[in-house]
């Protein structure tokens, strides 16, 4: 690979620029606003702002929807999912799941689930 696509690569990774684009689309085939570019803007200034502590991060789902994810997850009803189900799901939601402090034995919870999402 040649030095210029390897910078270009790890730019990309350090600023997590990969995600954010899955984010922002995945938002506007959510919300599907009249009008994208504006929308984008507020969204991109709701981040900016929620990065200050000033806001709060802009969601793709409500806690009602965070629910009925994990709920699907935990077919049985146990309260609790595998860290394996959870770090896919993250991975399908478009989330990363990188940073996670998560053991692959561990059993995650709704709220874990919930604040994870």
């Amino acid at each position: 690979m040649a030095a210029g696509e390897e910078q270009s690569r790890e730019y990309l990774r350090r600023h997590r620029l990969p995600e954010l684009l899955h984010h922002l689309g995945a938002l506007l085939l959510f919300h599907r606003p009249e009008r994208p570019r504006e929308f984008l803007i507020q969204v991109l200034e709701r981040v900016k702002a929620g990065r200050r502590a000033e806001g709060e991060y802009p969601d793709l789902m409500d806690e009602a929807n965070v629910e009925a994810v994990f709920s699907l997850l935990d077919v049985l009803g146990q309260g609790h999912i595998t860290a394996v189900q959870y770090r896919e799901a993250l991975k399908t939601l478009g989330l990363s799941s990188e940073d996670l402090e998560v053991g692959d034995d561990e059993n995650i919870t709704l709220e874990v689930f919930k604040e994870g999402v």
